[in-house]
């Protein structure tokens, strides 16, 4: 299938490893032109070599840190320079710390919302006006299963990332007619340095090793392993593509069938 994004240009946020460097590559293998965004540049250049070594769409990065005041002016500058404009747009930010809600302190909140909820929505405010002008766009937003299911011990990320929900369907909704898709695209248990970590905390608190909780884990999914961040990326280089044109205010999971509701 022709994705029908060669040459595009595509923003995407927190992309110096995991799912959003995942996606990058896949845009970029697709023939879109990559910006790349994240807080270690020897990571984000290198990225770029990797990337640009495939031969189709370019790839090249800036430094940004989505918790900063000034996170979006000066990616919007970066933008201008590097890229011109944006077509695509994938907004992915880190995960908060673990905890239950109980342990939720004003300050947490105030700080992740900021780099979780704030800066998705103040860079899509950016790049929205352009993409109406063009009658093109795509805004893809990187969120969780625990929108679906709260996932114990995660109780910032289930709260800020549920707020998303409401804010994806809603703008889905304002931009549909004018060309543009507003998607959530929700990974499960996908195999990165952030599942490491996270399994490496659960194992910390109740006790077990890390290879019980990694069993217990595989165990509770039906394809009976973790996802790769290839298979999430290709997910998610197909919501940004020409023929996904009809899809959008959806969430989709990727999982391996893990979520239980309906």
């Amino acid at each position: 299938m022709d994705f029908g994004i060669s040459g595009k240009r595509a923003l995407v946020l927190a992309s110096s490893r995991g799912l959003g460097l995942g996606i990058a590559t896949a845009l970029a293998r697709e023939g879109a032109n990559v910006l790349l965004c994240g807080r270690s540049g020897e990571r984000l250049a290198e990225n770029c070599k990797v990337i640009n070594a495939l031969g189709k769409g370019k790839a090249d990065w800036v430094w940004s840190d989505l918790a900063e005041p000034d996170a979006v002016d000066h990616l919007t500058k970066a933008v201008a320079e590097k890229l011109g404009g944006v077509d695509i747009l994938v907004n992915n930010t880190g995960g908060p710390t673990p905890g239950t809600a109980e342990e939720m302190t004003t300050a947490k909140l105030e700080s992740f919302f900021q780099s979780m909820v704030m800066s998705v929505i103040s860079v899509t405010n950016a790049f929205l006006p352009a993409m109406k002008e063009q009658g093109f766009g795509r805004i893809l937003t990187v969120a969780s299963s625990g929108v679906f299911e709260p996932i114990p011990n995660l109780a910032l990320s289930n709260t800020l990332r549920g707020a998303l929900v409401g804010w994806n369907k809603t703008l889905a909704t304002e931009v549909a007619g004018h060309g543009i898709t507003a998607n959530l695209l929700l990974p499960g248990r996908i195999h990165t340095d952030r599942i490491d970590e996270l399994d490496g905390a659960n194992a910390k608190r109740t006790g077990r090793s890390l290879d019980e909780v990694r069993t217990a884990s595989i165990q509770s999914i039906p394809a009976g392993r973790l996802g790769t961040v290839e298979e999430f990326a290709a997910v998610g280089a197909f919501l940004c593509s020409g023929p996904a044109a009809y899809v959008t205010g959806s969430m989709i999971r990727v999982d391996g069938g893990a979520a239980k509701s309906l």
